[in-house]
């Protein structure tokens, strides 16, 4: 317990002077207010020093033993004037090279920041790729399509394996698990034209805000393929970046996919792709969908492809 705000040294001087008398100690120190451990340190100062020992002395250290020395700051400043386009951890290492001992990096930070050689760097916020993430969810088949690349795996011969998945929210259906030989614009394009003209135009496609589905440097993040889908009238939804819970469905896709899958390899990898989707679409059941397969609940959507329309309005 501290003292009483009221007089301090009065009363360090007074309960001093009683503890000197004798009698119940930890008494004493329970009237005061304080621990025993404090009572004792008190008396063995007035003891020791009279009641100049019972002011409060500074807790400020005597020593520092990590101060650095005049001949180290002024090393680290010219190491850095000699490379002014090196930061704080470039300079350390270079003064650890040098000596074989250095300050931790934050040191050098904090000596070359009061030297005016160096500032802090504001935090980076990460780029949006246009419209913000409203959390709209499909409540019907076709209101939302989810897209996304799976993370890839190599094959035997060293050739990279990078599925597009392509799924229905509201019905878990998987409309495209397809092995892509690359990841530009026209490419995937390609794939999403037979998905339309098979499946229809859904209301809205959800995407992350890589490309191709997005381009963080243009007009509202629109890249050539979102810009394409904005033209058949589909609307545009972005997860947030760093935030892949926004479109956590699809990402569970992913998990099953990399249990089940990764690691096909070979010319018949396709094939393994297609037979999962079939098995993942008509014959498991989900719990979400009251033990029904997707396949039970899904329909093409009644808004048909024409084909890109010459006149946007």
């Amino acid at each position: 317990m501290p003292w009483k705000k009221s007089e301090p040294m009065e009363e360090r001087i007074e309960f001093g002077l009683r503890a000197l008398e004798g009698g119940n100690f930890r008494a004493l120190c329970r009237e005061y207010g304080i621990t025993a451990r404090t009572g004792y340190k008190w008396r063995k100062r007035l003891v020791r020093w009279g009641t100049e020992g019972l002011k409060e002395e500074s807790r400020r250290p005597h020593r520092s033993p990590g101060a650095l020395g005049e001949r180290e700051v002024c090393e680290m400043v010219r190491l850095k004037q000699t490379h002014p386009c090196w930061g704080p951890r470039k300079i350390r290492q270079l003064y650890l090279r040098l000596y074989g001992q250095a300050a931790s990096e934050s040191t050098f930070k904090r000596v070359l920041e009061r030297a005016g050689l160096t500032e802090r760097q504001p935090r980076r916020r990460a780029a949006k790729g246009g419209r913000l993430h409203s959390g709209r969810r499909g409540q019907a088949p076709n209101e939302v399509w989810t897209v996304d690349f799976k993370g890839w795996w190599y094959d035997e011969g060293k050739r990279r394996c990078e599925p597009l998945t392509v799924r229905d929210e509201h019905t878990r259906y998987v409309l495209e698990l397809r092995r892509m030989k690359d990841a530009h614009s026209d490419t995937v394009r390609r794939v999403f034209e037979q998905l339309f003209l098979r499946y229809g135009l859904p209301q809205m496609i959800r995407s992350d805000n890589g490309a191709p589905f997005a381009a963080t440097s243009a007009l509202l993040g629109l890249s050539r393929l979102s810009a394409w889908w904005v033209a058949l009238g589909i609307d545009l939804e972005r997860g947030r970046p760093g935030h892949p819970q926004d479109n956590g469905a699809h990402e569970r896709l992913h998990r099953d996919i990399s249990m089940e899958l990764e690691g096909v390899t070979g010319a018949h990898a396709q094939a393994a792709l297609d037979l999962w989707r079939e098995q993942f679409n008509h014959e498991r059941p989900h719990e979400a969908l009251a033990m029904r397969t997707p396949g039970e609940l899904y329909l093409p959507a009644p808004r048909k492809y024409h084909g890109t329309p010459t006149a946007l309005e």
